[in-house]
Formats: C-alpha cells, sequence, structure tokens
C-alpha cells in the first residue's frame, strides 16, 4: 500500500530521537523486511485485542463522578409534595347557578385526589358583586353541595367572599394562605374568561395550582 508507505517514511535519526515502537496492524500487508526503516518490536497488543480498553481510563473516572444522581431523601421530599394532600381548595368564580362545564369538572378532580389522599376540601365562591345582587347564589351553592354529594363529600367548609373588591386571584391566594393548603384546583377555563389572572398565580398563591384544560 503506498500510502502506508508514504505515512511512514520519515527520516529518523536514532542517535537523537528514543526508539520509537510501531503496532504491526499500522503497517502495510508487506513483510516489515521491505519497509524503508528498521522494523521493531511492538509492545502494544494487537489493535483487534485492545478494542475495548480505553485509553483515558482517568478522564473516564472524572466524568463518572461528575454525573450525580439525586439523593433517594431528596427525590422522596419532591414526591411527597406534589402527592400528600391533605387539605385541597376549589375556588368558584363563575356565576352559572348550576355551574360552568369547567367548575364542575374541577369539583370531581378536587373530590377525586381528596378521596385519594384522605384530604379535607374548602370550597370558596367569589364574586365581586354583593350577596344580594345574585338572586341565584343559593342556587349555586346548592349545586356545589350536590356535586360534592355525589363525589361521596357531604361534609366540606365553604366560604363566601362576595363584594370585597378584591380580585379572585388574591382573594384565593389569601384563603390558601390563611387555611395553610397543599393545593388548589382550578379549571383553565376561569384563566380564558379573564375571572382569574394567570400572570398573578405564582404571586399570591403560596402552595401548588392544578389548572385543568377544558
Amino acid at each position: 500500500m503506498a500510502f502506508a508507505h508514504c505515512l511512514f517514511a520519515v527520516p529518523m535519526d536514532t542517535s537523537i530521537h528514543p526508539k520509537i515502537s510501531i503496532p504491526p496492524s499500522f503497517c502495510s500487508t508487506e513483510s516489515p523486511s521491505s519497509l524503508p526503516f528498521p522494523s521493531f518490536s511492538s509492545p502494544f497488543p494487537p489493535l483487534s485485542k485492545a478494542r475495548n480498553l480505553s485509553i483515558f481510563p482517568r478522564i473516564n473516572r472524572v466524568g463518572h463522578k461528575e454525573k450525580a444522581e439525586p439523593r433517594e431523601s431528596e427525590v422522596n421530599i419532591e414526591a411527597d409534595a406534589f402527592s400528600h394532600f391533605k387539605h385541597l381548595l376549589l375556588p368558584i368564580t363563575d356565576r352559572n347557578p348550576y355551574l360552568s362545564e369547567g367548575t364542575r369538572q374541577a369539583a370531581a378532580t378536587t373530590a377525586a385526589l381528596a378521596k385519594k389522599n384522605g384530604a379535607e376540601i374548602t370550597v370558596v365562591v367569589i364574586d365581586e358583586k354583593q350577596k344580594e345582587s345574585l338572586p341565584e347564589h343559593e342556587t349555586q351553592l346548592a349545586s356545589v353541595r350536590w356535586h360534592l354529594s355525589e363525589s361521596g363529600f357531604k361534609e366540606f367548609k365553604l366560604l363566601e367572599r362576595l363584594g370585597e373588591g378584591s380580585k379572585p386571584t388574591a382573594i384565593i391566594g389569601e384563603v390558601a394562605d390563611d387555611l395553610n393548603l397543599d393545593l388548589v384546583v382550578m379549571s383553565m377555563e376561569a384563566i380564558h374568561s379573564k375571572h382569574v389572572d394567570a400572570n398573578l398565580l405564582a404571586e399570591f398563591i403560596p402552595c401548588p395550582v392544578l389548572l385543568l384544560p377544558l
């Protein structure tokens, strides 16, 4: 192979340069005696046998140390924070006396999570108008009781925050903070209808918020 001969045909002064060993697998198929320089014995094993050996063992060890695994205790803490709910909040922000589709979905999800975790439920009904200006307010409360009762929750805490002049997002945050709640369950419908400001959720609500898609 002419290429192999050109690759290694470099003038060598053995009096200056140290003795160099060339692996046999890097030479041409001709015998070593036919090459234009003396043959040397190779201290390296054949390439086929050394293929599985690493030439950077120290680097590999360092890289392995840098690939840190999360501690089991840290993983368990994070899992507990998002699964062991003891007190859930269900905000009602729409005026539908029979509850909107999104609110019914949020009520069913809240009941399912509470039943799974043995948690309590607090319902907060929020409206900018006073109770006297909401003729179907009692019908709405009856609807809330009926939907939760169908899921097995006849006892729950009910709060009414009506006509206070505060934004619904701020009220939800206040209730969640006062009662030390673990999770707020809402429908994206409350965001789309502008009843709740999504940009203020992280600022006012001190616990995780579950937003359900429509």
